[in-house]
């Protein structure tokens, strides 16, 4: 509900009353509530998300604790899901927080995503990457990819008639190709900047205003705080995106 706890959103040009209560009256679905998920969550509760769905399978670790903010020393050991939504309950009570305690597959997924207008990739593995982008796509869902390793990260938005994941990378790379923050780590910070990219992305979405990122995949380097993007085209022989051929009306950063 707008009010003083938004005041600073309407007063954004793009926002106003109009916009916050677009973003009141939307839903967005957080999948994965690790490093991304985590900042992502947090300002989306921030922003008045009317209802915010947290999809995950796991349990807080203490090795999670360097960068998966939504959480706290004392939630190790309980279900993601749970500690996710008493954080964001707490950060803001008006909002719905509905708990998917499910690892996603393509199995289950479709089922997951339905009720939503705006999905997030916040998981940490390609093969459930690939099959958000997939089951998005075919569904016709906005969702905003994003991946973290060491110093750097990647983002990109998907909308009906834009690029999807498998116009950049058609095929899942091998485990050896994809690294890991087992071997590589993350340097939480990042996870946060990228995290917090993604909600930008689904509040441009939900009010209408700027342009989204995508069509285009933005790289960043922590160490360099260098940010660059690469066009990405619409492949004619993707697997997934070429049976659909909506055109976006959205613009592109």
């Amino acid at each position: 509900m707008a009010g003083r706890r938004h005041d600073r959103n309407m007063r954004v040009a793009e926002i106003g009353e109009k916009g916050q209560a677009a973003i009141d009256a939307s839903s967005v679905l957080v999948i994965g509530a690790g490093g991304l998920g985590s900042p992502a969550a947090l300002y989306l509760a921030a922003a008045g998300i009317g209802t915010l769905g947290i999809a995950d399978g796991d349990t807080v670790d203490e090795t999670n604790l360097n960068r998966q903010i939504v959480h706290s020393d004392a939630d190790i050991g309980r279900r993601k899901t749970e500690s996710a939504a008493d954080r964001i309950t707490a950060l803001n009570p008006t909002i719905v927080v509905r708990r998917h305690q499910v690892v996603v597959t393509k199995a289950n997924i479709g089922s997951v995503i339905a009720d939503y207008d705006f999905v997030i990739d916040a998981v940490d593995n390609f093969p459930g990457k690939y099959a958000i982008n997939d089951a998005c796509v075919e569904a016709g869902k906005p969702f905003c990819h994003a991946g973290v390793l060491a110093w750097s990260g990647q983002i990109m938005t998907y909308v009906p008639g834009s690029a999807c994941l498998r116009c950049f990378r058609p095929d899942e790379p091998s485990a050896e190709d994809a690294g890991s923050a087992l071997e590589s780590g993350i340097v939480g910070a990042v996870a946060g900047h990228i995290g917090s990219m993604q909600a930008i992305e689904a509040v441009k979405y939900l009010v209408g205003a700027g342009g989204l990122l995508a069509n285009r995949m933005l790289f960043f380097d922590g160490l360099t705080a260098r940010h660059r993007i690469l066009a990405i085209g619409r492949r004619p022989d993707c697997p997934i995106c070429n049976q659909t051929r909506e055109e976006s009306t959205w613009t592109t950063c």
